[in-house]
């Protein structure tokens, strides 16, 4: 029971935070929206002006402004959670260049904490012989549009169906993995997160045992019982604006609000979750 009023104070905290720091939350919005238009407008640009040189350049200035405004929006949301581990109820002014590096390390946490489990995933797929599986069935097929002998059709459905059964056992197994490992490393990432906002060192954040020790002091269960529910928080208020938007479609410009106020929600209870053992 105490486990779950210290979660239900760490939600209402972190949903109610948002509204408190108004400014940001608008700040956050246009750095959303301007980072995804700059970057659409970079790539579509190069794509269809890959043979001119000034659209190229267009395209690549697009991009670079893109990143930066991209960077911004991360370090506002490890800001985020530093106000959670440290108990604030504001958030620092917004700046443009001040601790922009933050911006970068959050990024360079994603990449470390889902290329392992994406290396894991890889080696089991090998394991079960995933490829071998899926290149034997195309070789099949392959082999059945080709053939104009009844006898090389058969032989190609025969190799079809021999490598279907195996194919369905190995992407059953690899998908379970991943999605397994992928959940794992989700809370690996989340603790490095907050060992940054906390730390300020990118070291400490990319310390998977120290990042490990803190899951073991916060609890796993509790860790899990709070994602879940702030799952369940989530897609029922978008469930909830989508159907409105579809009755009424000119309240879509909600979302340029409600989503950014969810991410500030769920990085805010991160950083209240962590402050349990900091």
């Amino acid at each position: 029971m105490v486990l779950i009023m210290n979660l239900r104070d760490i939600l209402k905290n972190a949903f109610i935070f948002p509204s408190k720091n108004l400014e940001t939350l608008s700040t956050f919005a246009i750095l959303l929206i301007l980072s995804s238009a700059f970057a659409f407008e970079g790539i579509v640009t190069c794509i269809f002006g890959v043979f001119d040189i000034w659209n190229l350049v267009i395209g690549a200035i697009c991009i670079i402004i893109a990143i930066i405004i991209g960077l911004n929006t991360r370090k506002i949301s490890i800001q985020c959670i530093k106000s959670g581990i440290d108990l604030e109820e504001k958030l620092p002014d917004f700046n443009w260049w001040q601790n922009l590096s933050t911006g970068l390390n959050k990024v360079i946490i994603t990449i470390f904490y889902f290329i392992i489990p994406a290396l894991l995933v890889v080696a089991v797929a090998f394991i079960t012989n995933l490829i071998g599986s899926i290149i034997t069935i195309i070789q099949g097929i392959i082999t059945v549009l080709s053939s104009v002998m009844i006898g090389d059709v058969i032989s190609g459905f025969s190799s079809i169906y021999h490598a279907s059964y195996p194919l369905l056992i190995s992407l059953s197994i690899t998908l379970s993995a991943c999605m397994i490992i992928f959940l794992i490393f989700s809370f690996f990432q989340a603790m490095g997160e907050a060992r940054l906002a906390h730390t300020g060192s990118l070291k400490n954040a990319l310390n998977i045992v120290g990042a490990a020790r803190d899951i073991s002091r916060i609890g796993v269960g509790k860790l899990i019982l709070l994602s879940a529910l702030l799952f369940v928080i989530m897609t029922v208020i978008q469930f909830i604006l989508t159907v409105i938007c579809n009755q009424l479609p000119v309240l879509t410009i909600l979302f340029i609000i409600v989503t950014p106020y969810l991410e500030l929600f769920s990085q805010r209870s991160l950083g209240l979750l962590y402050s349990d053992i900091v």
